[in-house]
């Protein structure tokens, strides 16, 4: 099925920036710049914003992939092993309303202001929704489904892999969803405030020489990439849970 353009939002849109822009206009002030001045310098500086973002989504998606690479199996090991969850829940519960901003302190004191320290902080800040949608999800999952995984003879490993896995994983692209959404917004905030690169960085050194429209584009490019990394995330969650999607079309169809 191909995808409609949306008229109403894209006619929306273009009446905002054409009214950016009139009111810039108007004002006609240094600190106001209107939107062709921000695309002016979007595109005279494009070579420095694609590299600043490129450093930003590689620091994003390493620590978006050690939390995947590590919470997805634990959550599924702590929704199948309830005993294991009475020990590591009550610390779970201490650490998820920590705003992940709030540890760079501790990042900084054990691993510097580097890349590392960054990552670990974008770690942690993904790593909390792809936990507690996979241990939900894990504990939510039939129990006939685990009956007959036994009654043929499956190991605790062979259930969690074979049934729980497959049945937690529409929670678990939710998960991702907004793990990856985390990552993104920790890893520009990060660089605002321990940082010498990155598209964060490049935001807070506008700011800090009132170059308004720099700062502003630098948003724009944000904006953009985040726009795009969604709909990449959407197609494969659409790939991944076609089986999930075709199965709940069916009563419909």
């Amino acid at each position: 099925m191909s995808a409609r353009i949306n008229w109403p939002g894209i006619v929306f849109m273009a009446a905002l920036l054409a009214a950016w822009e009139l009111s810039a206009r108007a004002v006609h002030s240094p600190s106001y710049p209107g939107f062709l001045a921000v695309l002016h310098t979007l595109v005279t500086d494009a070579p420095v914003f694609l590299q600043q973002i490129g450093i930003t989504l590689t620091r994003a998606a390493a620590g978006f992939a050690l939390a995947f690479a590590g919470m997805v199996p634990l959550g599924i090991f702590i929704g199948r092993t309830p005993r294991v969850g009475q020990y590591l829940e009550p610390a779970i519960d201490l650490l998820r309303p920590l705003p992940p901003l709030a540890i760079v302190p501790v990042a900084m004191l054990f691993a510097g202001t580097g890349s590392a320290a960054k990552i670990s902080v974008i770690f942690y800040s993904a790593s909390f929704p792809l936990l507690i949608n996979a241990i939900d999800a894990t504990r939510s999952t039939h129990p006939l489904l685990v009956q007959v995984g036994r009654s043929i003879g499956l190991t605790r490993a062979e259930i969690m892999r074979h049934i729980d896995l497959p049945a937690a994983l529409p929670r678990i692209m939710v998960g991702v969803r907004l793990g990856v959404a985390m990552a993104l917004l920790i890893s520009v905030s990060s660089e605002m405030l321990l940082s010498t690169d990155g598209v964060g960085n490049y935001l807070m050194r506008a700011q800090e020489q009132f170059q308004i429209a720099g700062g502003l584009a630098a948003i724009v490019v944000i904006a953009l990439f985040s726009l795009a990394i969604n709909a990449c995330v959407l197609r494969i969650e659409r790939r991944v849970l076609a089986w999930h999607h075709a199965r709940l079309a069916l009563p419909r169809g």
